[in-house]
């Protein structure tokens, strides 16, 4: 029963909304070890002098997003910036773009 639940509320969501939007997925596996990495540096991001004086919302996020990585918030977000109040379904392609990159500039 739940799964149609979720399925008629996607579709009805996406029927309102009439918009569709594609985006470069990366695969994230979320473990103890990437999610440590990401908050450490969303955490460092967020302490910036350029983010952390902006009100938390949309802004201080996308702020936030692109210091930590700015080639993976341009390949997920570049076509469709983020808008208030929405769910940000990109965040775990976000997330593995961030840790695909991070692992090549430690090798």
């Amino acid at each position: 029963m739940l799964p149609r639940v979720v399925f008629l509320l996607f579709f009805c969501v996406i029927g309102i909304s009439g918009e569709t939007f594609t985006f470069q997925e990366f695969d994230y596996k979320e473990t103890t070890k990437n999610e440590l990495s990401f908050r450490e540096f969303e955490s460092a991001c967020d302490q910036t002098n350029r983010c952390s004086g902006l009100k938390p919302g949309i802004s201080r996020t996308k702020c936030v997003r692109e210091c930590i990585s700015p080639s993976c918030y341009q390949d997920v977000y570049r076509f469709n910036e983020l808008e208030e109040g929405e769910i940000d379904v990109r965040l775990h392609s976000f997330k593995g773009c961030f840790i695909q990159r991070l692992g090549r500039s430690r090798l």
